[in-house]
């Protein structure tokens, strides 16, 4: 018998894996390194590798400390976990929720009162800023609070500031050696009242951990088999919590996505990951590059995104991405409701599709838009867990538990109440309260996991640290509003990415290589989360305050129009690298632009016969694709073509609001009929 064949409990840990797949479920090697591109089915593996280990008698889940970015992560990984048979719950949660229960039972242990915890650096920071309290803006002294995180992350005290941001580029809301006065007094103030902020939280644990002996025996013999998710999204101080919990061991498995790296603004640090043989010389890197999740065709347009594409897809072929461009900021609003209602498939629930934009100003209109329609939707970040009335009756319910009665029997006591259906509720609000209730037990669980001694006070600070910025997911049937931030991590059958314009995407702040590659993964991250269907839009006016400013496209729909017509089957060039398409589309000729630049100049200078007959065409157009009319042409395009006359695809092209699709598509129509009108005027 062959004593390396797996045994009956975890072969069936195996089946239905790729070859990839497969080989880092049942790697044996320590450290481990598995770059997963998106849709890979990162979490299938990370979870299976887990129960196989356990299966395998390699590791304890008592002894397994795995490491999310989201306490959802963490609650989907226990959930899957559970029902590959794993009964003991492994504990799971991110860097700061269990630095704190470590902190806690470290401070226990000595008799030390643990210190306030500040849940936003924004109530304290409100009076140190220039002006003092009153004149202080929200804005600011949030601008003031993500610097200091950055700085936290990558290590960076008050002393150091100003030389490292200037040397790291960054544009503080004040000048470099203000910021640092202002985060030293932010120190000082904090330390004066007795208060640790959640950054805090790590470099205390790992310090406790460096120090004391006899603390990190206790947390390294607790915690033997360490698995970090999304490992791309690490910053340097998360990594020296990391390193003090592994000490000199190696039993490490990481798993993460260079092309999905979205955080380095806020202090995250790629080479973490893609330099992970540098430090750990004996670690086995598997790549999966197997897409389970898009079709083809959006596999293709995402990677012109990024000038290369190593995801190969498993999916059956889909329709090519759909690129439009609006007049207006409203325009596109409205375009994008009416176009999600048509998306809806008879039957398929509204969740199936998601609008995703760049920066959460730009949601608003959006959901205006689907609301005039009567299409529902959920913008990410909803009310807190914390808020709801059940959730606060429960940690009630817990503070006030009788003598003798444990912690995680009162948990139990208040999930089966989940399900009881007394009361003046309604079926809708029943469903709600008992979402409400099963998900409170379910983080009680995560924390009595990781919190040798749970207590009803202990999990109310550990829920504090564990839900700051993590939006809830709201109940019901509607179309999510998201960033492209806030969407990695989820998919949809349809995606409609909005707002795609230079200032925007890539955003205004970005200069320089670097910070140009990141907007180029961000963008690629958003058009990855659809799986059959994406839409990309752009408006030629956007509204900013009273103002209405004339917009351009982003320089990367250049790479998505390409490719977008390379899957119609049209003639064009396929360049490797974006810089590439740059230059074949530097190739056409200059756009040809009236000395007026408004709707009313163009309309003055048109031809009256082609544009009358351009209208017509467009209005025939639209009513046998089902869009509005805006959606083909926009009113100031048509006036462009009649005031030009252009004769020529290359003529076609150098107007605005013209892109290679557009011209794959209606091109000769257009030119056919400009000389059919010009010949009979």
């Amino acid at each position: 018998m062959d004593s390396t064949a797996p045994g009956p409990q975890s072969a069936g840990l195996i089946e239905g894996l790729n070859d990839a797949q497969r080989a880092a479920v049942t790697s044996t090697a320590s450290p481990l390194c598995v770059l997963a591109g998106a849709g890979s089915g990162k979490t299938r593996v990370l979870t299976r590798r887990i129960a196989w280990r356990v299966a395998e008698g390699d590791a304890h889940p008592g002894h397994v400390l795995a490491l999310t970015f989201t306490r959802k992560a963490a609650g989907e990984l226990n959930t899957r976990l559970g029902s590959l048979g794993i009964r003991d719950r492994v504990a799971a949660g991110t860097f700061h929720s269990t630095a704190y229960a470590q902190l806690r039972r470290w401070w226990a242990d000595r008799d030390q009162s643990a210190p306030g915890l500040l849940d936003r650096k924004v109530r304290l920071l409100a009076g140190l800023v220039p002006g003092g309290p009153r004149e202080a803006k929200p804005v600011e002294a949030m601008d003031l609070a993500g610097e200091i995180e950055w700085a936290k992350a990558r290590m960076i005290g008050p002393d150091d500031y100003a030389l490292e941001a200037e040397g790291a580029g960054r544009r503080a809301p004040v000048t470099p050696s203000r910021m640092a006065e202002i985060y030293r007094r932010y120190e000082e103030e904090k330390h004066r009242r007795g208060l640790v902020d959640f950054d805090d939280l790590l470099s205390m644990c790992a310090r406790a951990i460096e120090e004391d002996a006899g603390f990190a025996a206790a947390q390294r013999w607790r915690f033997r088999h360490l698995f970090v998710d999304e490992f791309q999204d690490v910053n340097p101080s998360q990594f020296r919590l990391l390193s003090a919990w592994l000490g000199d061991r190696l039993d490490l498995c990481v798993v993460g996505d260079p092309n999905q790296a979205i955080y380095s603004w806020n202090g995250a640090d790629p080479t973490l990951l893609t330099s992970f043989t540098a430090r750990f010389p004996s670690a086995e890197v598997i790549n999966l590059e197997d897409n389970y999740r898009s079709t083809p065709q959006i596999l293709t347009v995402a990677g012109a995104v990024l000038g290369r594409s190593s995801l190969r897809a498993n999916r059956a072929e889909g329709p090519v991405p759909a690129v439009r461009s609006y007049g207006s900021d409203v325009e596109e609003a409205r375009g994008v409701a009416a176009l999600v209602r048509q998306a809806r498939r008879p039957g398929a629930p509204w969740s199936d599709i998601a609008i995703l934009a760049r920066t959460n100003a730009q949601l608003p209109a959006l959901e205006r838009a689907l609301r005039s329609l009567q299409v529902p939707s959920r913008t990410a970040g909803g009310a807190a867990l914390l808020e709801q009335p059940e959730v606060k009756a429960a940690l009630r319910q817990l503070a006030q538990a009788p003598p003798g009665a444990t912690f995680l029997a009162v948990v139990a006591d208040i999930e089966q109440a989940a399900g009881d259906d007394t009361g003046p509720l309604d079926a809708s609000a029943l469903e709600e309260r008992r979402m409400q209730l099963v998900a409170f037990a379910q983080l009680a669980r995560e924390y009595a996991a990781l919190d040798a001694r749970p207590s009803a006070g202990g999990f109310r600070s550990w829920l504090t640290t564990t839900l700051a910025g993590d939006g809830g997911a709201g109940a019901g049937d509607a179309v999510a509003l998201s960033t492209f931030h806030r969407a990695k991590g989820l998919e949809w059958p349809v995606v409609f990415l909005v707002g795609l314009e230079r200032g925007l995407v890539p955003i205004g702040r970005s200069s320089g290589p670097a910070e140009e590659a990141e907007e180029r993964r961000l963008l690629y991250v958003a058009a990855t989360r659809a799986e059959h269907r994406l839409h990309c839009s752009w408006a030629e006016r956007r509204s900013f305050g009273q103002r209405s400013l004339p917009r351009q496209p982003s320089p990367y729909l250049e790479a998505i129009e390409m490719a977008c017509l390379r899957l119609e089957g049209r003639d064009v060039p396929a360049p490797d690298t974006a810089a590439g398409l740059s230059r074949a589309r530097s190739a056409l000729p200059a756009p040809r632009r009236r000395p007026g630049n408004t709707a009313a100049d163009l309309v003055a200078d048109a031809d009256p016969g082609v544009l009358s007959a351009l209208r017509q065409w467009r209005s025939v157009t639209a009513k046998a694709s089902g869009v509005p009319a805006y959606v083909i042409f926009h009113d100031s395009t048509l006036a462009a073509m009649a005031a030009s006359c252009p004769t020529s695809t290359k003529q076609l092209l150098g107007l605005p609001g013209l892109g290679p699709v557009k011209v794959s598509r209606y091109g000769d129509a257009i030119l056919a009929l400009v000389a059919e009108h010009r010949a009979s005027a």
